[in-house]
């Protein structure tokens, strides 16, 4: 299996251009963007091969932009986006003498190889063999135990968003600071404040050790609760940097390039959608969201209950996070995607099917 970008320039049948948003032209002369040949969205006709560096997508099988044969399946590439969606870690619980909860979890960071994209061999490090990690979630002061052990080859840590005392901050230097390979550590603090939050490795150099893989959502839910979602799910905003330069050759949600292109994420009409999104982009200084045909609510955060905007498009810097709240009124495919053309371009897309309740 290939690795880095004498893959991504192998992949076949490729043209780097995509139709968003009615606006027709060739793909983003910028960094990561490969390719000049022209096909409108939705043609059944493939472009010609690309002359550039390497295209990575193209009119695929099912008549939309994606790589040509579809993206990679996830038992193969070791990452299973649409299962993450709905994959909420709760731990395991047991009551403290002053009666609140305890939740417990253990965490591994191992390095291992994952299938980004058709033939393109990604060396990740990663928490529990997966990218993004789990999704750690727990209600307002809850008491946390995590129990980190280091299976990786390069010392590690676990750096989360929140409130909590300094030498649990996963911070070298401070307190258990790195952990080296072999090793554990239990962080030990508060569910505290709830929100929308995250948590990843924060050893030097960091931009690497964040890159490779070592991010997670970490989710605190209100006390009182909000109100019920019908589907609740994660979408972790995340890139891929192939050539070990400094910048990304591919861009997903959940781990994998086009993957809800292929397998859109499935809803139903007038139900309540609430989508916690972080961007833990590395590389990039800014990321978007953005949803055709719809607007929703948006909660910086999440450490509020009253949105602060409605919109059909929002930005966020590496670290911030938010939950969008959406109602579907109409049946149908509804495409989701980085309002950046480039990161799109680059497997940062998808669709929600809608069917009717």
């Amino acid at each position: 299996m290939l690795s880095g970008v004498a893959a991504f320039a192998a992949l076949p049948a490729v043209g780097a251009w995509v139709s968003l948003e009615g606006i027709q032209g060739p793909a983003s002369s910028g960094h990561g963007a490969h390719g000049t040949q022209t096909a409108p969205m939705g043609s059944s006709v493939a472009p010609e091969p690309s002359t550039g560096s390497g295209a990575a997508h193209a009119t695929n099988h099912a008549g939309h932009a994606g790589f040509a044969g579809g993206s990679v399946p996830p038992e193969r590439a070791g990452i299973d986006p649409t299962a993450i969606l709905h994959d909420f870690d709760r731990g395991t619980t047991s009551t403290l003498p002053d009666g609140r909860t305890l939740r417990e979890w253990d965490i591994v960071a191992v390095d291992k190889d994952f299938e980004i994209a058709p033939g393109v061999t990604f060396p990740g490090w990663s928490y529990n063999g997966r990218i993004p990690g789990p999704t750690l979630w727990a209600q307002e002061g809850d008491a946390l135990r995590i129990h980190f052990t280091n299976a990786g080859a390069h010392p590690h840590t676990i750096h989360f968003h929140g409130i909590h005392r300094a030498e649990m901050d996963g911070t070298p230097g401070i307190g258990a600071g790195s952990i080296a390979p072999g090793q554990s550590f239990t962080y030990e603090f508060d569910a505290t404040p709830f929100g929308t939050h995250l948590y990843h490795c924060h050893q030097s150099p960091l931009a690497p050790h964040i890159a490779k893989g070592l991010y997670g959502e970490f989710i605190i839910e209100p006390k009182e609760g909000r109100p019920k979602a019908d589907n609740e799910m994660v979408m972790v905003m995340n890139g891929y940097n192939t050539d070990g330069g400094d910048d990304n050759e591919f861009y997903s949600v959940n781990g994998l390039p086009f993957h809800f292109m292929d397998f859109p994420v499935q809803v139903k009409q007038n139900e309540l959608v609430r989508i916690h999104l972080i961007n833990i982009l590395e590389y990039d200084p800014i990321n978007s969201f953005h949803l055709h045909g719809n607007f929703f609510h948006y909660y910086p955060t999440g450490t509020m209950l009253t949105p602060s905007e409605f919109t059909d498009t929002i930005s966020q810097a590496q670290g911030q996070r938010g939950i969008v709240e959406v109602r579907f009124p109409y049946p149908g495919k509804y495409m989701f995607h980085a309002h950046k053309t480039e990161f799109a371009e680059l497997g940062w897309m998808g669709f929600f099917e809608v069917s009717a309740s």
